[in-house]
């Protein structure tokens, strides 16, 4: 049996994706000569196995930590062999590995594939999976050399299901970017893009990306940055008349949009040390998980009401659990458990740090 860890803290988990990019979590890493490749996302903590077609002799996307006796083991076993320390209860039932979220760092040099995911209800009722891939973005960064950084999310101006098809099919895409408009992104903002709803994200952004624990896509652009997609990677091992079920033809007007995608915080509560805590995406959002911020400027005395990942967008300091103390520094990411109701944030510099809960209807705050 492995032992309770109160905090656990994730090194580097480099996953090989379609496109290019992660130059910044090289620097972030301080590799020494960092540059973009295959390997653009760190999967912080993920208890997900990468779904690459080409690679499937190799094991990526599982993240490892280490025991009470200093061995690697998988984060996914560890919760596994004492989930009701690390996982808890959520309404009066034990949580389970389906219910922990997947959070990445997401660090794009060129416009990722235009693709769709399909929501909890199609995976569940189409694919025979759990789960379905309802996704959220908090942007972190922009490069320095991108000047109007952007997302597509949703068709504002939706094509006929055959014309989709037929562009898909002929890789027409100008057509198919001729149904986006382009939404600007800035550091601090937060999107939500609910399964169904096609989407590519622009060249340049630092981002966390948190959505349910899966790796479905449907990729219906096959070629970026000099890389084709093989044909069993594009539908989700189906035909493209099951991908094109997946979408979600409705129209999001630009008028609609922020209203769709875009979420704006909600207080939850403030301290006379300046310390808050904010609602970036809660239960009116989505079933599938909660993202928290805290913006600690003094010692912020906290409680939990679950299990949550943590990341350090900004500054450094410590985090304390009963005795034991933590140091944290920006880009540190940890899992808390649940079985650890209460622990304290106290900077040495401004720290914000990015909580992901799983979904729920309940907030964790101190009352």
């Amino acid at each position: 049996m492995l032992m309770n860890k109160k905090l656990l803290k994730f090194g580097a988990n480099r996953v090989w994706r379609t496109y290019q990019g992660g130059k910044l979590l090289d620097q972030i890493e301080q590799q020494p000569t960092p540059k973009d490749t295959h390997f653009p996302e760190d999967w912080i903590g993920s208890i997900v196995e990468a779904n690459n077609i080409g690679r499937e002799h190799i094991s990526e996307g599982l993240a490892h930590v280490g025991d009470e006796q200093g061995n690697s083991v998988l984060f996914r076993d560890l919760l596994t062999q004492n989930s009701r320390y690390y996982l808890g209860h959520s309404d009066d039932k034990p949580c389970t590995l389906d219910d922990v979220p997947l959070v990445k760092y997401l660090d794009s040099a060129i416009r990722l594939h235009f693709q769709a995911h399909p929501t909890r209800e199609f995976a569940q009722q189409r694919l025979g999976k759990p789960r379905g891939k309802t996704e959220a973005y908090v942007i972190l960064s922009i490069r320095d050399d991108v000047t109007e950084p952007y997302i597509y999310a949703g068709f504002q101006r939706p094509p006929s299901r055959e014309d989709l098809k037929t562009w898909i099919e002929e890789q027409d895409i100008c057509a198919i970017e001729k149904c986006f408009d382009r939404i600007p992104v800035k550091p601090g903002d937060v999107f939500l893009v609910p399964g169904g709803r096609p989407h590519a994200l622009g060249e340049g952004i630092l981002m966390l990306e948190v959505m349910e624990p899966s790796d479905l896509a449907v990729r219906f652009e096959f070629e970026r940055g000099g890389y084709e997609i093989p044909e069993a990677a594009r539908f989700m091992g189906r035909d493209i008349e099951l991908a094109l079920d997946a979408f979600n033809f409705s129209p999001v007007t630009a008028d609609k949009i922020d209203d769709e995608f875009r979420c704006l915080p909600t207080l939850i509560e403030a301290d006379n040390a300046g310390n808050k805590l904010e609602e970036l995406i809660g239960a009116d959002k989505t079933a599938c998980f909660r993202i928290m911020r805290s913006t600690v400027t003094g010692i912020y005395r906290r409680k939990s009401d679950g299990f949550f990942y943590g990341i350090v967008a900004a500054g450094e300091g410590r985090i304390t659990i009963g005795e034991q103390t933590t140091e944290l520094k920006q880009w540190d990411r940890f899992f808390f458990p649940a079985g650890e109701a209460e622990f304290m944030y106290d900077p040495t510099s401004e720290m914000t740090i990015i909580e992901c809960y799983a979904g729920s209807t309940s907030l964790p705050t101190n009352q």
